[in-house]
């Protein structure tokens, strides 16, 4: 089976959907592939703290409905030094500036519906995946899905499948670039239950490091 579309996007995490919900809105056609299945791919847990400008690159993309209903609003954070806690204003209020708790997982469910509307939905469980012409001006994506071969010819390819994803594999290394930034701490993360934070956002500091707590979306 042969495909042709303008964009051809590897990977359904919410920066492949997005992407493709954008350029649906903008007249643009492109198709996802995607090598598990939709199931899989909605019961991944992440975590979800949107800046203001992730929340309305989803209004620009007609998805915010949801998030606007359910999502906790943050307007500040405090900050612990010596047993006092000091409270730091995001100053909404002037700058209309926030940010929202809302998980990745529901962020992707979304997009998933807003992709089945429009009868578009990606190729589930697109097995061995494989990119072809990327120096070219018609790159190709070929892939087996439902016992068939489809080959995916496109003006552009866009990988947002992550690090060990096959997109990252196929640009020659003549022309990779990879950029990155090291910090010099780590971090580790828990889940308290029990005894949940403030509903705010939350951090105690102190001379071996800082502790922050902040609340999950239910």
């Amino acid at each position: 089976m042969k495909i042709k579309t303008q964009v051809g996007i590897i990977g359904s995490g919410p920066a492949g959907l997005l992407l493709s919900q954008l350029l649906y809105k903008h007249g643009i056609d492109s198709i996802i592939l995607e090598k598990h299945s939709r199931a899989y791919v909605e019961g991944r847990i992440r975590a979800g703290i949107l800046e203001q400008g992730t929340v309305d690159m989803f209004e620009e993309a007609g998805v915010a409905d949801r998030l606007h209903r359910e999502g906790l609003v943050h307007n500040g954070i405090g900050i612990q030094f010596n047993d006092i806690n000091h409270r730091v204003s995001f100053n909404a209020r002037d700058t209309g500036k926030t940010v929202t708790v809302y998980g990745q997982t529901e962020i992707t469910k979304d997009l998933m519906d807003a992709h089945a509307q429009r009868d578009q939905e990606p190729l589930y469980e697109a097995k061995d995946v494989r990119i072809s012409g990327i120096e070219k001006e018609s790159p190709l994506i070929s892939c087996q899905h439902d016992g068939q071969t489809v080959q995916v010819a496109c003006k552009f390819i866009v990988g947002c499948d992550g690090y060990h994803g096959v997109s990252r594999e196929s640009i020659p290394s003549s022309i990779l670039q990879t950029f990155d930034r090291i910090y010099p701490f780590g971090w580790l993360g828990g889940h308290l239950a029990r005894f949940p934070p403030h509903r705010g956002r939350n951090a105690a500091c102190q001379g071996r490091g800082s502790a922050p707590g902040k609340a999950r979306q239910r």
